[in-house]
């Protein structure tokens, strides 16, 4: 972004809701238990025990693909950001989802410890929410997907090279969608949630 858009209230609001997806996304795969504890450790960030990827690897895969969208959602193009993990069909089995709205009409000061506030708490809910999803099999892989309001431009945005369309499977049906936290403010709204197949779709 350009400084004078990283100053703006929603250049701001984006910046602290970037980094604070990058430790949710960490958090989930945690729980997920996707890879041994061993592969993270403990961190704390908004005053809350959180887990770090100590992968290189892994760490940056987050890290890149997070603040890869940072110039959209300070925009407001970014409508959610899914955790979408895959059986070993590459079928979808379960995806936590963060929709977003940054009032792009805000033009106060945003109030920063206010924001983390509201966005600890998240934190603290998905630490507690693994009761609500369900074991994932054997042989599962997972991957962060950003769901546009608008494509961006490739041409206009070298930050849009980093993005390509998906050719993740959807599910035929509605999802069964399992709500975990949400917040409604000037300038952020954020809602988290699980979604799962209907029965009929899940494959042992």
């Amino acid at each position: 972004m350009e400084r004078s858009e990283a100053q703006s209230p929603q250049g701001e609001t984006a910046r602290i809701l970037v980094e604070f997806l990058e430790v949710a996304v960490t958090s989930i795969v945690f729980l997920k238990e996707v890879y041994p504890a061993g592969a993270f450790e403990r961190r704390r960030y908004m005053n809350v025990v959180v887990q770090r990827a100590r992968h290189p690897e892994l760490r940056e895969y987050i890290h890149s693909a997070v603040n890869g969208l940072l110039p959209f959602i300070q925009k407001g193009q970014v409508e959610r950001v899914a955790v979408i993990f895959f059986n070993a069909d590459n079928i979808p089995v379960e995806r936590y989802i963060f929709k977003l709205m940054i009032n792009q009409s805000y033009g106060s000061k945003v109030e920063e410890g206010e924001l983390e506030f509201s966005l600890r708490s998240f934190l603290t809910k998905l630490s507690v929410s693994q009761s609500l999803s369900k074991v994932l099999p054997n042989g599962c892989r997972w991957e962060i997907t950003a769901y546009f309001r608008s494509l961006p431009q490739v041409d206009t945005s070298k930050d849009a090279e980093f993005w390509i369309p998906t050719n993740t499977q959807q599910w035929q049906q509605p999802p069964l969608i399992t709500p975990i936290k949400s917040m409604n403010s000037d300038p952020l709204n954020v809602q988290l949630y699980l979604e799962h197949p209907i029965f009929s779709e899940r494959k042992s």
